[in-house]
């Protein structure tokens, strides 16, 4: 094996490293939707603070192993990795500025409301878009990214790949953020202990 498939190798554990976390802060996510009181809802919050944590690491392994490969194999024109770059770009910037902040807006409301059943700030933050539409769009956006990594696209077909990739996500996400209809919220505090 040469260098390139140390580097390759570092790459796909880098790139999932990423989804790991992106799975487990899905499930976060699900998680606080459904929960009624601030008890069942701070340890999946807690565990979404410490997930978001290794995005970083992730976006470095993979933009730093990225720069190596292409370096050594491919070309800096080639359409599929300008725009599998621009993504790790989106990437960067929307977890910090987006998902971050709206993590902060939910500790705060659930901080607020405290102890006892969660308030209606509260469970309207627990379906706030800047988390559920940041994390599926980028769930979105990676998978389009690595169906361009796969069929080694051209410019066109990989930016086409990145939008539908990150507007179905986006789309997905949005429906979370809907409140439930009252029939099914009384299903829920009905079948509840």
């Amino acid at each position: 094996m040469d260098t390139y498939h140390y580097v390759l190798y570092i790459h796909v554990l880098s790139l999932f490293v990423g989804i790991g976390a992106a799975a487990v802060l899905s499930l976060c996510l699900f998680q606080l939707r459904g929960a009624r009181e601030l008890a069942d809802a701070l340890p999946w919050g807690r565990v979404a603070g410490k997930t978001g944590r290794v995005f970083p690491i992730a976006i470095l392994g993979l933009f730093g192993t990225g720069v190596y490969m292409t370096s050594d194999v491919w070309t800096w024109s080639t359409g599929w990795i300008q725009v599998g770059i621009a993504a790790l770009v989106v990437l960067a910037i929307q977890g910090p500025v987006i998902a971050e902040r709206s993590g902060k807006k939910l500790e705060h409301a659930l901080r607020e409301n405290g102890p006892g059943p969660l308030g209606e700030r509260a469970r309207r933050m627990t379906r706030y878009p800047g988390l559920w539409v940041t994390e599926f769009s980028a769930i979105g956006l990676v998978l389009a990214i690595v169906w361009n990594m796969t069929v080694k696209a051209g410019m066109g077909s990989s930016i086409a790949a990145a939008v539908i990739g990150y507007g179905v996500g986006a789309a997905f996400g949005f429906i979370f953020t809907m409140a439930p209809s009252a029939e099914a919220e009384a299903v829920v505090t009905t079948s509840s202990p």
